[in-house]
C-alpha cells in the first residue's frame, strides 16, 4: 500500500539555524532517504520551499484567485513529502518514526487512495 508521510515543523527564520545545524539535517534526511530506498519501499521524497514561496489558487465566483503565502496560517507548515509503498500501517509507522523530523516535529501519515502512474489512474 503506498504512504504519504507528510513532515510537519515549525518554519525557522531566515538565519536562525546555524549552518551546521543545517548541514546536520541534511545529512540525516539523507541517511534517512538512502535507508527507505535501500529498503526497496521509497517511491519518492520532496523536501519544499518554506511557506513564503508559495503561490495558493482558488476560484470564487467563478473568478480565479491568486495569492501569495500559503492559505491557512499555521504554527508548523508543510515541509516534506515522502511516498512510500510498503505493506501496511504498521510499517509505514516504522518508517515514520525513523524520519529525523519527529525530533522537532511530527509526521504525518496518511494512506493513497488513487494514484495516476504511467497514463492512468490506479486504486
Amino acid at each position: 500500500m503506498r504512504y504519504a508521510l507528510m513532515t510537519h515543523h515549525f518554519e525557522p527564520a531566515e538565519g536562525e539555524l546555524s549552518d551546521e545545524t543545517l548541514a546536520a539535517g541534511r545529512q540525516a534526511f539523507d541517511v534517512y532517504a538512502k535507508a527507505l530506498h535501500r529498503a526497496g519501499v521509497l517511491l519518492s521524497a520532496d523536501i519544499l520551499f518554506p511557506t513564503g514561496s508559495t503561490t495558493t489558487v482558488s476560484r470564487r465566483d467563478g473568478t480565479p484567485r491568486v495569492q501569495d503565502g500559503p492559505f491557512a496560517e499555521t504554527k508548523e507548515a508543510l515541509a516534506g513529502v515522502f511516498l512510500i509503498d510498503v505493506p501496511d500501517l504498521d510499517a509505514a509507522i516504522g518508517w515514520a518514526d525513523k524520519c529525523p523530523v519527529v525530533e522537532w516535529g511530527s509526521v504525518e501519515i496518511r494512506p493513497v487512495a488513487t494514484s495516476f502512474l504511467d497514463g492512468a489512474w490506479t486504486h
